[in-house]
């Protein structure tokens, strides 16, 4: 009889079905333990003992029918699917927890009022939204400027021990605490305001210090990627370097420079620590960056959770709701950042 192709394979239904049977089988197992000690049904002690069922006969399966190589293939395969599942499993069940609690407080109230003189029900966050974006945004203006020059300095200029004293400081400055850059600031302005000073452009100041480094990494990363040959085409046309670097290496890379600002704004827009430091927390509406404290949304939610008044659940309501907002902005930037990328990724057609 001739052989064909879909000989010596399995079904490719069968993985599932063996699937089923392992995680029905585990459930039976579990539920006689359960009877027998007393104890609760328990969900994760079915799918784990399902899921090891699933690799032993899967594997024992596939070499009987397949062969040892494509049994190995399998097995290799079920552990990698395993690690995702496990790694998605605390980000689904964190997301899916935020909307579902942040859902009863997000209304149109949340997002037009404040706290101010607000003890029990009611109020928003419209102040911590404001402070965040201020807060955030003026971290950009002062990050993104001296993060992009110290990438273009180290890529197209930097040599020698100046070069690699730079590079090993931003090493350096991506793994501080944030809690570090906080009191920084904290330091900062206190030697020109005196002790205790709260403001914004001081949160600003230590969210600036957390983004340097990720700018400088992200934007060294993109303009090193630009091929050689295109800046050596420009200088054979007499084009000196800054006009080089301005209208051939940047253009080229601006979409991975958006995608990397963009992601260091993210990666600092829910700090806490500094913004409680320097920053502080008010009740009330402040939009000057160089008066008074200023609210921001991580500590909005941390102050919401951690000073509960007497209506114990309508401060939870809003600091679900805030966290829910705060994801939500999360999310916006990092799909700004997917349309710029986008938008400025150089044209390859001919």
């Amino acid at each position: 009889m001739p052989k064909t192709l879909t000989q010596g394979q399995l079904h490719p239904r069968t993985p599932w079905v063996v699937l089923g049977l392992s995680i029905a089988g585990a459930a039976g197992v579990v539920s006689l333990i359960s009877m027998a000690s007393g104890e609760e049904f328990s969900l994760v002690g079915t799918v784990a003992l399902g899921v090891l069922a699933y690799l032993v006969m899967i594997v024992i399966l596939s070499r009987q029918i397949e062969g040892s190589r494509k049994a190995t293939d399998r097995l290799v395969t079920a552990l990698v699917t395993g690690a995702f599942l496990i790694a998605m499993t605390p980000l689904v069940s964190l997301v899916s927890t935020v909307v579902i609690l942040g859902s009863e407080r997000f209304d149109a109230e949340f997002f037009t009022f404040s706290m101010r003189n607000i003890v029990g029900e009611g109020g928003g966050a419209v102040h911590a939204i404001v402070g965040t974006l201020l807060m955030t945004g003026t971290a950009a203006i002062i990050s993104i400027p001296i993060g992009l020059f110290t990438a273009i300095y180290l890529v197209e200029y930097g040599r020698g021990p100046l070069a690699r004293a730079i590079t090993f400081f931003v090493d350096v400055m991506t793994g501080i605490p944030s809690i570090v850059a906080g009191l920084f600031a904290f330091s900062l302005f206190a030697i020109f305001f005196g002790p205790g000073v709260r403001m914004g452009f001081a949160g600003a100041t230590a969210l600036a210090v957390l983004m340097i480094p990720v700018v400088v990494r992200s934007c060294e990363e993109m303009l090193r990627v630009v091929p050689n040959e295109l800046r050596e085409a420009s200088f054979a046309l007499g084009v000196p370097k800054w006009l080089t670097i301005l209208n051939v290496v940047l253009p080229t890379s601006a979409a991975g420079i958006a995608t990397g600002i963009m992601l260091a704004i993210a990666r600092v827009i829910g700090e806490t620590a500094p913004l409680l430091i320097v920053a502080g927390f008010t009740a009330s509406m402040n939009t000057n960056m160089f008066a008074d404290r200023m609210q921001s949304l991580p500590v909005f939610v941390f102050t919401s959770y951690a000073n509960q008044g007497v209506d114990t659940q309508a401060y939870l309501d809003r600091a679900w709701a805030g966290a829910l907002t705060l994801i939500l902005i999360v999310m916006a930037l990092n799909l700004l950042a997917r349309l710029i990328a986008r938008f400025f990724a150089p044209k390859l057609g001919r």
